[in-house]
């Protein structure tokens, strides 16, 4: 993305974040409560670093520095959500060789807490899904994919609510649509939804059910051309109720997340780390101890990089 339009899209600042709000005076506050979100997208069967081959992400990534990373930052931190946003699988001989055994085993590993399915998720079709679910050891969200009559009816749901401390967190995911990407036969059965209204009813159900903080995982793609081409942009402005989204598909890199208004002109966080798991991306949020206020504090590290 160049960086004109990221300045564009993001109304706050790493420091905006940190002054606004008289955050800087009562960062580490007893009397408020601190969440710690790290999130993925699109690691495509990466298990291993990039080779030393002189290409952009040479030495790049992998999952044992990944699982090393977040061990790190739970041991710092005193709650720690894990998040991914889809498309797990394909792209690396480890999924056509073995199936998604590797990459669903590394994920309930290292501990995520919530994951979605994205549209290569489905490159094995649905029966590779049944033969290796067993292996994930985290809910899976897809609140609009109708799998009623398939396979994987009981197993992906709409929403999860997570208590971290005293935080409660409510995520609920948003898959692309699949006709046109996946071939029927791969995800026979599984019917797209329209996002927008299912994240605004998803959203506000969350809310009502006390949730604090509201955090939708799309694999919809951060941005598009086509004004009226649903993407997580699309979806932060159009909806309400919904303070972060973390996103996939479109392999954006995003150092810092674009921060659009919504329906009642509230803050959106909009948060997506590139591909192949050579980013983890990271937000602090702080709460007032009544919930009513929140400060965001945002970062990404890369693994492998010499610098860190």
């Amino acid at each position: 993305m160049k960086r004109r339009s990221f300045l564009k899209k993001t109304s706050i600042s790493a420091a905006g974040m940190l002054l606004s709000g008289g955050y800087l005076a009562g960062m580490s506050d007893p009397e408020r409560y601190k969440l710690t979100v790290l999130h993925t997208n699109d690691v495509h069967s990466r298990l291993d670093p990039f080779p030393m081959d002189g290409s952009r992400l040479q030495g790049l990534g992998g999952v044992t520095r990944r699982a090393a990373m977040i061990q790190r930052i739970r041991q710092e931190e005193p709650q720690v959500l894990l998040l991914d946003a889809g498309d797990m699988l394909q792209g690396t001989p480890y999924f056509n060789v073995f199936e998604g055994a590797p990459e669903f085993t590394s994920m309930s590993r290292m501990g995520y807490d919530v994951g979605i399915l994205g549209n290569h998720d489905f490159d094995g079709g649905l029966e590779l899904l049944d033969k290796q679910w067993h292996l994930l050891d985290l809910p899976i969200l897809n609140a609009n994919y109708n799998v009623q009559g398939t396979v994987l009816e009981g197993r992906v749901t709409d929403y999860r609510i997570i208590e971290k401390g005293p935080i409660r967190i409510g995520i609920f995911g948003l898959g692309i649509e699949l006709e046109g990407l996946v071939p029927a036969s791969l995800h026979g059965g599984v019917r797209y939804e329209n996002p927008l209204p299912v994240a605004e009813r998803t959203a506000q159900l969350l809310k009502k059910k006390g949730c604090h903080l509201v955090i939708c995982l799309s694999h919809l793609g951060y941005e598009y051309p086509e004004e009226d081409r649903i993407s997580d942009i699309l979806l932060g402005e159009k909806t309400r109720n919904i303070d972060i989204i973390i996103g996939g598909h479109t392999h954006t890199f995003l150092d810092q997340p674009t921060v659009v208004r919504n329906a009642d002109g509230e803050a959106v966080y909009i948060g997506q780390v590139g591909w192949a798991g050579v980013i983890l991306g990271r937000m602090d949020i702080w709460f007032e101890k009544n919930y009513k206020r929140k400060w965001f504090t945002c970062s990404s590290t890369t693994i492998g990089d010499i610098r860190n």
